[in-house]
């Protein structure tokens, strides 16, 4: 790809070496990671290191303004708000397609796997799809 040419797979613009969380980390510190690494979203992951789902600012948001889960906020770990399984792509999937799956299941992100289908390698965010428009569109 010269630098003219748009993206076309999940490959070309997902962000590589995603942020785990694994299912017993504290909600606060999910929060924290998610801060840090200004990321909207974190795969989550098993004692195993296997992928089990995926964990959201959305989902954060929500236990904030529901009164029993903020309530039980200090005890509460990743494996109680995260959404499951983790929806999944290969790195060479269309960007086109994964538009498409996003809108379909209505998600801000998906977990790239290597060509296993179960080792996530990345992920790709509505964000980077809007990114990748904006840079179309100035060249």
């Amino acid at each position: 790809m010269n630098a003219v040419d748009p993206p076309r797979t999940v490959g070309e613009l997902m962000t590589d070496g995603a942020v785990m969380a694994s299912t017993d980390l504290s909600l606060a510190d999910a929060a924290e990671l998610m801060d840090f690494y200004r990321v909207s979203g974190l795969p989550v992951v098993d004692g195993d290191g296997d992928l089990v789902g995926v964990i959201s600012q959305t989902d954060l948001l929500h236990a904030r303004t529901t009164r029993a889960l903020w309530q039980a906020w200090p005890g509460l770990t990743v494996r109680h708000l995260m959404t499951g399984p983790a929806v999944t792509v290969t790195s060479e999937v269309s960007l086109d397609e994964a538009a498409r799956l996003m809108e379909r299941r209505r998600i801000h992100r998906l977990v790239v796997v290597a060509d296993d289908d179960e080792t996530p390698i990345g992920v790709l965010s509505v964000s980077d799809l809007v990114r990748a428009m904006a840079d179309r569109d100035e060249s």
